[in-house]
């Protein structure tokens, strides 16, 4: 681990004044930074402890909805009972993220904010865009199972490792950030970028700025289901991840969401596959139908062909569940 200076601002504003410092970055919880640091992947010259300002609380907003500080751990916010109860999936695909010791250390900002375990990004001797731009992805000619089959590029396969981010992703929530210049919101659909040709740039923040909440909305009706396919149960990220929303009028489908997880760059919302649910009788052909269709356009690089079917029955299943809890 190369040499780095550290300080602990009071408040927001001296934080994002702090990490405008050459080579400086924010420190949350450390469970992914630190683990990069130790392997000289990232090499921050400042780091900027955010862990004791003020955003560690859980509020109340409007309409049902909640302001979750950027410090709340996820063992707290796993455990909260107005998340239990309103977003059920977000309790749900914390509780399957990592292990309790890890969940009582990560942050909901640094959670969001996590870089991929691409096995070739952890090692500085392989190619890797992400790394070192131009000079190549190993991944896609290597050892691809964990790899992207949606949403990737001939520069970068690596999938973005949350579970977490994509039950935020079914449910539409907006993230708020601060910066010298002011605090904006921006759609959690807009945070992570796809790799494209400049795999680097893993999300729309700007230098500088700091993820201070994640604002969830008035809590959707339906059934709710967050369910990962892993290599074990415990301590594994996902090889495909569902969340899944369906409300039921009648016996049909009204509305429904679904996001995916480990099988893209980035949190991947099935727009398509949700409306071609609209309308639908609850039946088992429907959510086939929608899990082939959350996979449209999917390709796979050889080790991970297997992820395009696990993806589209998974879809189906979780859809199933979600609909099972809410007929009326």
């Amino acid at each position: 681990m190369k040499a780095f200076t550290y300080e602990r601002p009071a408040d927001t504003a001296a934080a994002v004044r702090a990490v405008a410092r050459p080579g400086a970055k924010f420190l949350g919880g450390g469970t992914n930074l630190l683990d990069l640091m130790k392997v000289e992947v990232e090499t921050p010259t400042h780091l900027v402890d955010v862990t004791r300002l003020p955003l560690s609380d859980i509020d109340d907003a409007p309409n049902g909805g909640l302001r979750i500080g950027a410090t709340v751990t996820n063992s707290e916010l796993s455990n909260d009972k107005r998340v239990r109860e309103r977003f059920p999936m977000l309790s749900l695909a914390l509780l399957n993220g990592a292990s309790g010791q890890l969940r009582n250390q990560a942050t909901t900002a640094g959670n969001l904010l996590q870089r991929t375990r691409c096995y070739y990004f952890y090692d500085p001797s392989k190619p890797c865009n992400k790394r070192v731009p131009g000079s190549g992805c190993s991944a896609l000619n290597g050892y691809n199972r964990i790899h992207a089959v949606l949403g990737g590029s001939e520069a970068c396969i690596a999938v973005h490792p949350s579970d977490m981010a994509v039950a935020m992703a079914a449910l539409d929530a907006e993230v708020e950030v601060q910066s010298i210049s002011g605090t904006r919101l921006l759609k959690i659909a807009d945070l992570h970028r796809l790799p494209g040709t400049s795999p680097q740039q893993e999300t729309n923040l700007a230098a500088g700025e700091l993820i201070t909440a994640v604002v969830l909305p008035t809590p959707p009706g339906g059934g709710q289901v967050y369910r990962k396919v892993r290599d074990r149960a415990s301590y594994a990220f996902a090889l495909v991840s569902v969340a899944a929303l369906v409300e039921v009028k009648d016996d049909h489908i009204t509305a429904a969401r679904i996001a995916l997880g480990g099988v893209a760059p980035k949190p991947w919302r099935a727009l398509d596959a949700e409306r071609l649910l609209v309308g639908q009788a609850v039946n088992d052909d429907a959510f086939a139908a929608a899990g082939e269709a959350a996979v449209a356009g999917a390709q796979g690089h050889g080790h991970n062909d297997f992820k395009i079917v696990l993806a589209a029955r998974t879809v189906a299943r979780a859809l199933a569940d979600a609909a099972a809890q809410r007929k009326g």
